[in-house]
């Protein structure tokens, strides 16, 4: 891999009765534009008492996104949102100075009957000057958000800006993130097409960078602006994130995100003591674990 490149494979993670596979961050890279967390949820067979149940627990400083290819997921939160998230859609939630939300498997989608769950979810950093606005949660159904076909390759732009296109979603700082899909082998060429740091998570197939080759279930990131051509095998299907980084660093402490370790340490500290706000009829509670704060 060449030294301008960082190759990242999934990371094991337990996310309430749903293991899956963390990406962002690493040690070598804790951020790629304002992205700062990903999780590959899947793929995964559900049903049968095997369901996602991510009980209440709070977010400070971040917007989470949630992008699903298969299943449902079913968002509340402590400022009144309920929405079922279906494949396709885009489910954006920002803390700001402070939520609590849940994330389980719809009752419909509870009984005999298997499915499959796949999908991801993402944190994105907010500017310093947005860090403590108010929370609120919004939803873009699968039909609102721009697809199109350039030869072989399938684009749906997720959010933000990219390719000469602007999506329903753009955040709160410069970005992007696209999901792509190869019918057939074939070039990708990004000279002009994205501004910002880039990285490549590979869902299905692979790509190759400069004859090395990344598989599903990792993720290229370059280390510079001018990542230009990448090659798709036939049926491969990535996402292509990142965008303009903050010009603050930011640091991680559990569930929030900030440009100040002592804004962290409140939050926490408000979460022992049930200071953050509930979701309405829910009375689950994930307590913190011990950790300092990560740059």
């Amino acid at each position: 891999m060449a030294n301008n490149r960082l190759l990242v494979n999934e990371r094991q993670a337990d996310l309430g009765n749903f293991m899956v596979g963390r990406l962002l961050p690493f040690r070598k890279k804790r951020q790629v534009g304002p992205f700062t967390f990903i999780d590959h949820m899947g793929p995964a067979k559900m049903g049968n008492g095997s369901y996602v149940d991510v009980d209440q627990h709070p977010h400070i400083g971040l917007s989470t996104l949630t992008y699903l290819f298969e299943g449902e997921i079913e968002h509340k939160d402590s400022i009144g949102s309920v929405q079922v998230i279906t494949p396709g859609d885009v489910g954006f939630m920002t803390s700001g100075s402070g939520v609590t939300h849940t994330e389980r498997t719809p009752m419909h989608r509870r009984g005999n009957q298997e499915f499959n769950m796949h999908g991801y979810q993402i944190w994105v950093a907010l500017p310093k000057d947005k860090e403590e606005i108010a929370p609120r949660f919004d939803y873009y159904p699968s039909k609102d958000i721009p697809v199109w076909e350039t030869g072989p390759l399938t684009f749906k732009l997720v959010a933000g800006k990219a390719f000469g296109k602007s999506a329903p979603l753009q955040g709160y700082s410069p970005l992007f993130m696209v999901d792509i899909y190869a019918q057939e082998a074939t070039t990708l060429n990004l000279r002009g097409q994205i501004k910002g740091e880039v990285a490549f998570v590979i869902v299905k197939g692979s790509i190759t960078d400069q004859n090395d080759k990344v598989e599903a279930g990792q993720m290229l990131i370059s280390k510079t602006n001018e990542q230009c051509e990448i090659c798709l095998e036939e049926g491969t299907q990535l996402l292509l994130f990142g965008g303009e980084a903050l010009p603050q660093e930011h640091y991680l402490l559990w569930n929030f995100v900030s440009h100040s370790k002592e804004r962290l340490l409140q939050a926490k500290e408000d979460w022992i003591h049930k200071k953050f706000p509930k979701v309405a009829g829910d009375n689950t509670y994930i307590p913190i674990p011990e950790m300092k704060p990560k740059q």
